[in-house]
């Protein structure tokens, strides 16, 4: 049926609204939205599709939960927002105690930020105030790994891969860091010598100017949804010890049992000195990030000649945000989220198996709630993305990838109807 006011919304958007990585001039389709319960999206013509993605990966609990919407009513009627500076709220007095208990050992200082970017950008600040504030002014240079994506404000991009991070053009811009090859050691296998000598080689050569190390622990997400070994994160955290660096683990995709460990460091035993949180924090209802650190990093900061941390978001612990997550990471920890995860895993390396030997297909990988199908050409975004419309789920893809990161509660049902429609498109290709 035709609807002449949909008809100019959309002709509207396509000329005045800038999606994430379009162009204006040639912008792709987009599909209006009308409602999201569970895991199926509806859109305005009333086709339903099985959301594949989880809205970037946050969306772990499904749309429209009950126990989420309750609590974002109860704040909302209290009180939506009021500014962090000189006053303080339970929610984020309980949200905060909370990430302080599950998370990784001596990660007790918690600052809370708007979105997954700033939490990385925060992160930053803090390792060069620390280096700072020790008196290691050279030390002003952050550590990463190619193949890595850590968001999309300046500091951050700084430290995604330089080539295949998305962001080549703004090079001459930004800040200039220390760069590792990226892991090639598989996950589940220990170190390959060649990537121990190139995390030795680099400490060596670059401490006095490393004020940290900056990693997604396990999985490189945007860089390639890369799987590696925990080892190799073992001897990060070594080396950082040893050359009096901190160690920045970025779990704004990871965190939250994406990975099958509630957070992915416990992957390799270790905490970090600096942890990222973000995207299924809240479960996907509202932006709300969160830098941990220990007590020794957050003192020597406030010792240092500044006398506080250098950074105060406007909107840093919105009360609305706060009270969803801490609701969404109690409905987590209240359910047997690892074997659910395991379950996903299980059925995603099932469905997914059967293009491991397809022609155009270079890999097929899975772990944790995170399935990824890479090809041996970059796919057309343009052309895909419409087949798996037809198919009746949202898959994404980008650069060689066609990934799932379903919520995770997600069925059996459901996830073999996402995994065979994936199937079908590829080998359609």
């Amino acid at each position: 049926m035709h609807d002449p006011k949909l008809t100019g919304a959309l002709a509207f958007d396509r000329e005045h609204i800038w999606h994430p990585y379009s162009s204006m001039t040639d912008p792709l389709e987009v599909y209006p939205v009308t409602s999201a319960k569970g895991v199926r999206i509806t859109l305005a013509n009333g086709q339903t599709l099985i959301d594949g993605m989880a809205s970037w990966w946050s969306v772990i609990h499904g749309y429209g939960h009950p126990r989420l919407n309750q609590a974002a009513k109860n704040q909302i009627d209290a009180f939506s927002h009021v500014m962090f500076g000189g006053l303080t709220h339970m929610p984020a007095i309980d949200l905060a105690q909370k990430l302080v208990r599950i998370t990784p050992d001596g990660l007790e200082k918690v600052f809370f930020s708007d979105s997954g970017s700033v939490s990385v950008e925060v992160a930053i600040k803090m390792a060069l105030q620390y280096q700072q504030a020790r008196g290691y002014t050279r030390k002003n240079r952050i550590i990463s790994l190619r193949r890595g994506y850590h968001g999309d404000t300046f500091a951050a991009m700084s430290v995604c891969d330089p080539v295949t991070g998305m962001h080549q053009i703004f090079q001459g811009a930004l800040p200039s860091q220390i760069f590792l090859p990226a892991p090639e050691t598989p996950f589940g296998e220990a170190l390959l010598a060649s990537d121990l000598d190139a995390l030795e080689r680099t400490f060596k050569q670059h401490h006095t100017e490393a004020a940290a190390l900056i990693l997604e622990p396990i999985v490189q997400g945007a860089g390639g949804m890369r799987f590696y070994s925990a080892d190799y994160i073992r001897h990060a955290r070594r080396l950082c010890d040893q050359y009096g660096c901190l160690l920045i683990a970025d779990e704004i995709a990871t965190g939250f049992g994406r990975t099958g460990q509630l957070f992915a460091c416990e992957h390799a035993n270790i905490a970090p000195d600096i942890l990222c949180l973000g995207k299924a924090l809240t479960g996907g209802y509202l932006s709300l990030a969160a830098t941990l650190t220990t007590d020794h990093v957050a003192k020597t900061i406030s010792q240092g000649g500044a006398g506080c941390f250098m950074h105060g978001p406007t909107f840093m612990a919105n009360p609305l945000a706060c009270a969803i997550a801490l609701e969404s990471v109690t409905l987590l920890l209240e359910g047997d989220w690892k074997s659910n995860i395991l379950r996903l895993e299980a059925q995603l390396t099932q469905h997914l198996a059967i293009l491991k030997n397809h022609p155009k297909v270079a890999d097929v990988r899975c772990l944790g709630g995170i399935g990824v199908v890479e090809l041996n050409a970059p796919c057309e975004l343009k052309r895909l993305q419409p087949k798996f419309v037809e198919e009746g789920i949202w898959v994404r893809p980008f650069g060689k990838l066609v990934y799932v990161m379903p919520p995770y509660v997600i069925t059996d049902e459901d996830l073999a109807t996402l995994c065979q429609g994936i199937v079908r498109v590829v080998t359609s290709l």
